[in-house]
């Protein structure tokens, strides 16, 4: 089957109809077991000593069926089908305000360019007091409220109080709500002559026509050659890897096939209209990439296209159904396997039922030493295959295991950087100095490049953070710890400053140049022959 978005949406996203439920129904081979549980409810309901939350019980036991089978079986609440779709449908209705909370105060990092907020005239550095004349500021409003105050269906109104710096009286915004674009792809730029860089962070329904775009910005930039950075990426849309994958690979060149024991075997391939037809690929990876990133990495991988640098991926390869309840509320059912062009099968392995298990898999892997040596890690020969082209040898078993193994640097973060951040005393700062320094560093800084090549983090600046640790208990344990901090720290804020004068390319345009996973992907890419 070629590239088929009908048919990708009745692999992973199609909804079980009327007639379907009907002919399950009479699928189901124990009828007793389903009669014995609503005899069970009815009694419960009609007779037990209290009044009963019927919906409560329900939801406790479909949770209970799930938990029996494997660890992606879910069920969601309707709110929480909400929450899941949102950043993965690409947009929600609300204000367009990327903000932070600073001492129970919310204050605007960035309005959404050409937003609903941006309009009206809403800056970076606002602090929002009031919603509709009512107080958020200074009551210990939670994040939460906060956002259902703000948010709400597109072409409604909603009247904000706002304090801004160096103005004495409130100043009063009726914003009109609209979409809300939710952006999936993280940064977009050179990050070498003729090298670009692509950081996705998720796989939604607008991370294609992301990545397309980002992609023709480069190529306008001189990109021969790419690294695609997919690094704590969890996933999400079948749909959106197989399009990405198709940009780099021949016709009919397999990207991904499904099986279980109901669906018959499905492929999914590239249809050789891609825009990277040529030149080399470098894919990041880490314990944290999953799913669809493992869909992409996997078809580089086994179709010989590219290379994968950094550490073995998580290992989600099941793909799961979703089956709309009339509640609202959501089963997203297991009903069969991803496997790569070799025929690798993405999925760790698991035991019914032990979700507990399966869920400290990481810190087992990390305890093994499968983080910091690639040693660590041993496969069976019975997983061994071979990819397509070359006839390399890669690992089934769970996972995508690079070809180029950069074990995690454990010494990079002090004991002292890491309570910092846990107590929130980085960010906080951060949210502090741009609020005093913001006006002055955009007039002094008119562009990324000139911030780049000349701002110094002031050492004012890091000792108000170390003495703001210190009031917190949190000191280094001797000079040594601090000079390591120092050398992460500094970048660190410099990269926080970037963000929050442009945008998360900037970010990672300077936090990037302290990345082994990055700098090894460059050497890989200066070494590797052409394509």
């Amino acid at each position: 089957m070629t590239l088929n978005a009908q048919a990708l949406q009745e692999t992973d996203t199609k909804k079980v109809n009327m007639i379907q439920f009907f002919q399950y129904l009479q699928g189901i081979k124990d009828k007793e077991a389903v009669l014995k549980y609503i005899t069970a409810m009815a009694y419960i309901e009609n007779l037990y000593v209290d009044s009963v939350d019927t919906q409560k019980i329900t939801e406790a036991s479909l949770k209970g069926m799930l938990e029996k089978l494997d660890p992606h079986s879910t069920y969601a609440t309707p709110k929480e089908v909400k929450d899941f779709k949102e950043p993965l449908d690409g947009a929600f209705d609300g204000i367009g305000v990327q903000f932070n909370i600073l001492e129970d105060t919310l204050i605007v990092i960035q309005p959404v360019i050409k937003g609903p907020s941006e309009k009206v005239g809403v800056i970076a550095g606002d602090r929002i007091i009031t919603v509709n004349d009512t107080a958020i500021a200074g009551v210990k409003m939670s994040k939460e409220e906060i956002m259902k105050r703000l948010r709400g269906p597109k072409g409604t109104k909603v009247k904000l109080g706002i304090l801004r710096s160096g103005i004495k009286d409130v100043l009063y915004f009726t914003v009109t709500r609209d979409k809300i674009p939710v952006k999936s792809i993280d940064a977009v730029y050179m990050i070498r002559p003729q090298i670009g860089y692509i950081r996705i962070g998720s796989f939604g329904a607008t991370t294609y026509s992301e990545f397309v775009e980002g992609l023709k910005e480069l190529k306008k930039k001189g990109m021969r050659d790419i690294i695609i950075d997919l690094e704590d990426n969890g996933g999400g849309y079948l749909q959106a890897a197989v399009e990405i994958a198709n940009e780099f690979l021949a016709s009919n060149e397999l990207i991904v096939y499904t099986r279980g024991r109901v669906i018959q075997r499905q492929e999914f391939r590239a249809n050789g209209n891609g825009m990277m037809q040529d030149g080399k690929v470098v894919i990041l990876t880490n314990e944290f990439t999953a799913s669809a990133a493992e869909i992409v990495s996997g078809a580089i991988q086994d179709q010989d296209r590219g290379i994968i640098v950094g550490r073995r991926t998580f290992g989600k390869g099941l793909v799961q159904r979703p089956v709309d309840l009339p509640d609202g509320s959501m089963i997203r059912l297991t009903v069969a396997h991803y496997y790569t062009p070799s025929g690798r099968c993405i999925q760790k392995p698991y035991k019914k039922g032990e979700k507990e298990a399966y869920a400290h898999d990481l810190d087992n892997r990390f305890k093994r030493g499968e983080f910091t040596n690639a040693d660590s890690i041993h496969f069976a020969d019975s997983l061994k295959f071979e990819t397509l082209k070359k006839q390399r040898t890669v690992y089934g078993g769970g996972g995508i295991m690079p070809d180029h193994f950069v074990p995690l640097d454990t010494t990079r973060y002090t004991a002292f950087h890491k309570q910092l951040a846990a107590k929130q005393i980085i960010l906080n700062s951060n949210l502090k100095y741009m609020d005093k320094n913001r006006a002055q560093l955009k007039k002094q800084y008119r562009t990324f490049e000139d911030f780049n090549e000349k701002y110094q983090v002031p050492e004012s600046y890091i000792n108000s953070i170390f003495e703001d640790g210190k009031k917190n208990k949190i000191e280094p344990k001797d000079e040594k710890e601090k000079e390591k901090t120092l050398e992460y720290l500094r970048p660190q804020l410099k990269a926080l400053i970037a963000r929050d004068l442009w945008d998360l390319t900037e970010y990672f345009r300077i936090w990037n140049e302290n990345s082994d996973i990055i700098q090894k992907a460059l050497e890989v890419l200066e070494t590797s022959p052409a394509k």
